[in-house]
């Protein structure tokens, strides 16, 4: 009685792992209705199923359409579009074996990829006035933007800050000061105050001039007459200012 349990244990365990290992499918096979087909190529697609007495059918993925790996499937993939809209463009075309691989457009980095591929793209940032380009964006990273400091500016598209103008050192006159965004504004200094201060040194230097060549003559024609010319014009009754006309 012993001997005949053990017997039956024995057998129905065999039958448990013989289903069992039927029930898994090499590893470049498929299982189809209980039954163990060979895998098709990367590149082809499932026609035919396998049977008793023949193997899997396989023919070549139309164009536009892949798979990747080996498999069982009946049909293809389509391949993936790389949409100007979202920021992609084709950095390798689909072939009947591989997808799509798409990178992002001149401009925008890549947040999130598949399989290597982007999935969308993002622009990348722009500095803000008074900031300058730290580290300019890639196709994997942002750009990075820092502020400008002390006596510099930026429009923000700068690679670095730079120095304001001293106008003073180019002889000229400041008509608006630097900002962190804006150099500084240099002018001439005011042309018509230039020209009345000219014009006021000469005229000073005419009426000094005239008045030292005056002198200098009536001394030059009178030196020793000045006291009898007084007395003279006295006497017939004329104003003193008279005889020096």
């Amino acid at each position: 009685m012993f001997t005949l349990k053990i017997t039956v244990l024995i057998t129905v365990i065999v039958s448990l792992n013989y289903e069992l290992c039927f029930c898994g499918c090499a590893h470049a096979e498929y299982k189809i209705d209980r039954q163990c087909c060979p895998m098709c190529a990367p590149g082809n697609r499932v026609l035919w199923h396998c049977t008793d007495d023949t193997s899997t059918t396989c023919v070549p993925c139309p164009e536009l359409t892949y798979i990747d790996e080996p498999s069982g499937f009946t049909k293809c993939f389509t391949c993936t579009m790389c949409d100007e809209n979202r920021g992609l463009s084709v950095n390798k075309a689909c072939t009947r074996s591989s997808d799509t691989v798409c990178g992002p457009l001149k401009g925008f980095y890549c947040p999130e990829r598949n399989k290597g591929s982007c999935t969308f793209a993002v622009k990348h940032s722009e500095c803000s006035p008074g900031q300058y380009i730290k580290q300019a964006g890639t196709g994997s990273t942002d750009t990075v933007c820092a502020d400008c400091e002390g006596d510099t500016y930026s429009n923000g598209s700068f690679s670095s800050c730079l120095p304001h103008t001293k106008c003073e050192a180019l002889g000229l006159t400041e008509t608006n000061p630097g900002t962190k965004s804006s150099d500084s504004e240099c002018g001439n200094p005011p042309a018509l105050a230039i020209i009345i201060s000219s014009v006021i040194v000469t005229l000073i230097l005419i009426t000094v001039v005239s008045v030292l060549t005056i002198i200098y003559i009536r001394k030059k024609k009178h030196p020793k007459h000045s006291g009898k010319l007084y007395s003279v014009c006295s006497e017939y009754n004329y104003e003193i200012y008279s005889c020096f006309i």
